[in-house]
């Protein structure tokens, strides 16, 4: 258990677009949390973005953790989940993004390394740090009656121009960028993901069927590559409940990620290791993703 007596000390694992506009401010404005370090493999850029906010700037990996309660990572999701699980085995608290890994493999022994230093976490999934959100997945999970739902994210970040233009996103595209925070809404929505269905379209647009748990099913399309000016996720459920859309429209970023830092301190001051958006739940939507990409790949053979 971490003491009440400080502010929680946490370390910023990466220096890129994402870390600058999102983590980096939450973590400057979230009570009870204190930025103090920030590593990056570019040591100008790393100077800079710590000197931004008072922290001190690391390359070396056993420096920066030695440091700090917990670690809010804004890596490629290669790079996070192996770092990410030294940080746990150090007993450091986690922020997470999504998707947690891309092999199996690495979310396995990343759930592993939680497991056995009994350290909290958080996957960040924007939409489901909103509150807009959370009363309605209140409202729909109450309600119930739904046979279904439909989740389309037409994405932009292929665009030679987006600064979500990174390598991983060319090499995986929508399904593991998107998809992540499709499956993790309608998984909350209309239950637990028990197979998947998964097809592609041109360059990267996968089409997948989901069947939940208890009998719904639900269609999600998802890419990278649409055209400039046609962004905008959607989400909605439908059955004898009627049609309920989800509120997710465009997610206010700092404001939802210092709702899940919060969330994580007071998990990590507790001693409460349990969330419903923790590591365990991001290998879950992992594996979905897995098996559609295994899915696509024989197709393409």
């Amino acid at each position: 258990m971490t003491s009440l007596s400080r502010p929680l000390r946490f370390g910023l694992a990466g220096t890129g677009y994402w870390a600058r506009v999102t983590h980096a401010p939450a973590l400057a404005s979230t009570e009870g949390v204190e930025l103090t370090a920030v590593w990056g493999r570019d040591r100008q850029v790393t100077a800079d973005l710590a000197a931004a906010y008072g922290a001190t700037p690391h390359q070396e990996e056993a420096e920066f953790l030695a440091g700090v309660d917990a670690v809010a990572f804004s890596l490629p999701p290669d790079v996070q989940a192996p770092f990410a699980a030294r940080a746990a085995r150090a007993g450091k608290h986690l922020l997470l993004e999504k998707p947690i890994a891309l092999a199996e493999a690495d979310a396995d022994d990343l759930v592993d390394a939680v497991d056995q230093a009994g350290v909290a976490s958080v996957v960040f999934f924007t939409h489901r740090f909103h509150p807009d959100v959370r009363a309605w997945l209140a409202d729909v999970t109450a309600r119930g009656g739904w046979a279904g739902g439909v989740a389309v994210w037409l994405g932009t970040a292929m665009n030679s121009g987006s600064p979500y233009n990174s390598p991983w996103r060319r090499e995986m595209g929508g399904l593991w960028d998107v998809g992540p925070h499709l499956v993790s809404l309608l998984w909350a929505s209309l239950g637990p993901v028990t197979s998947v269905l998964a097809d592609g379209g041109p360059a990267d647009v996968t089409h997948l069927i989901l069947h939940h748990q208890g009998g719904p099913s639900s269609a999600v399309t998802v890419t990278l590559s649409a055209a400039q000016g046609t962004e905008r996720p959607e989400t909605y459920l439908w059955g004898a409940s009627g049609r309920s859309v989800a509120p997710i429209g465009s997610p206010h970023a700092v404001t939802q990620m210092r709702t899940a830092l919060a969330e994580l301190s007071a998990n990590a001051r507790s001693g409460q290791t349990g969330h419903p958006c923790d590591v365990r739940f991001g290998r879950e939507v992992g594996h979905v993703l897995a098996e559609a990409q295994r899915q696509l790949e024989a197709r393409a053979q």
